[in-house]
């Protein structure tokens, strides 16, 4: 009886948890390479979270910076970072690598 029991508290604390997941949303991923964002207006839809991957392929550092998404991070060369993102309104939202801030500049469009 408790071996039942735990298999269905185990289901259930599943699929409490289920909706949490569902809150990640989907990813917006941008890759640095030569001091350069490959997408420089990337899409998210609007009023929903969702995450944001950086991944630098270059050797050295970068500063992923948005002071409109609220996020700001050191990301070695080589290395990548994740950003949970609240649910956003509609409009346009600028981003850039503080290091390299004259080649790596972008505006992430939410609609």
């Amino acid at each position: 009886m408790s071996r039942k029991f735990g298999l269905i508290f185990g289901a259930v604390a599943f699929l409490a948890m289920a909706p949490a997941f569902a809150e990640d949303g989907p990813t917006v991923t941008l890759v640095v390479k030569d001091h350069r964002f490959d997408q420089t207006q990337p899409k998210a839809v609007a009023n929903k979270p969702f995450t944001i991957v950086v991944k630098n392929q270059d050797q050295t550092a970068m500063e992923f910076e948005s002071k409109s998404l609220r996020v700001e991070k050191v990301i070695a060369g080589g290395a990548e970072a994740s950003f949970k993102i609240r649910a956003l309104a509609p409009g346009k939202y600028k981003f850039e690598d503080e290091f390299h801030d004259k080649t790596a500049k972008g505006e992430l469009i939410v609609e």
